[in-house]
């Protein structure tokens, strides 16, 4: 993280929603790490995962997943300033463990709960933090410095990852990481043809990134990002770092 604290992008280029992307080199060779690993290890074992385990189940390991996270959602959305969805997040947890059998099912929907997606990224960007540089993490993919923050943020403050009363050491962690296999597994194509089937798929997976985070938190101001829509660096006849 000390790295991107010495990188600055300008006022212009903030303005215009231009990639900043000063670790260019060392993100490639991160990236070149990580879609090694998803293809000796991850994307097999993901693929392996949605054809044996029905499909419901697979649903069922992610909303378990996804009901853990609520406790650090409902904190999130309180530094927000988001009284209500803070109440929401909460009121699903408090449903789906109980009604919902630790969460393996989503009764809180049928209450009207709709799901909430929030983490201390987003409160990060709430408090006015600027995105940052782009960064690519290991293990986990594309970020910037600000999110990058906010993973180990919600990793290591979630209330229930790493509580001592754990009836299995580490679940959230692991119920994660069963989600992400369930995702990667059933979305396989898309990511498959960003991964292999890109000229570029460091570029690639970077504007695609930034293009969704922008949107999410971009709420009703367009202009945060318009101006996304082309990728600068991104050059499909010509890659500086081919891997």
């Amino acid at each position: 993280m000390g790295l991107t604290a010495c990188a600055q992008q300008s006022p212009e280029q903030k303005a215009s929603g231009e990639i900043f992307d000063p670790y260019e080199k060392t993100n490639r060779s991160i990236h070149s790490l990580n879609r090694g690993i998803d293809k000796a290890f991850f994307r097999p074992a993901a693929k392996g995962y949605v054809k044996i385990i029905p499909d419901p189940m697979v649903t069922s390991f992610n909303s378990f997943a996804e009901n853990l996270s609520l406790p650090g959602q409902t904190v999130n959305y309180l530094l927000q300033g988001n009284l209500r969805e803070s109440g929401v997040a909460l009121g699903r947890f408090v449903i789906n463990s109980t009604v919902g059998f630790a969460g393996l099912a989503d009764p809180a929907t049928d209450f009207e709960l709709p799901p909430v997606d929030t983490n201390f990224g987003e409160t990060l960007h709430v408090w006015g933090v600027g995105e940052g540089a782009y960064i690519e993490l290991p293990l986990y993919g594309p970020s910037n410095s600000r999110d990058a923050v906010g993973v180990v943020a919600d990793f290591f403050t979630s209330p229930l990852k790493f509580a001592p009363t754990n009836p299995v050491d580490n679940i959230g962690f692991y119920a994660d990481v069963v989600r992400r296999m369930g995702n990667r597994g059933r979305y396989s194509d898309t990511v498959d043809s960003i991964l292999y089937g890109s000229a570029d798929s460091y570029a690639q997976a970077r504007l695609i990134y930034l293009q969704n985070r922008r949107f999410e938190l971009a709420g009703d101001d367009e202009d945060a990002y318009l101006e996304l829509y082309s990728d600068p660096y991104s050059d499909p006849y010509e890659d500086p770092y081919a891997e």
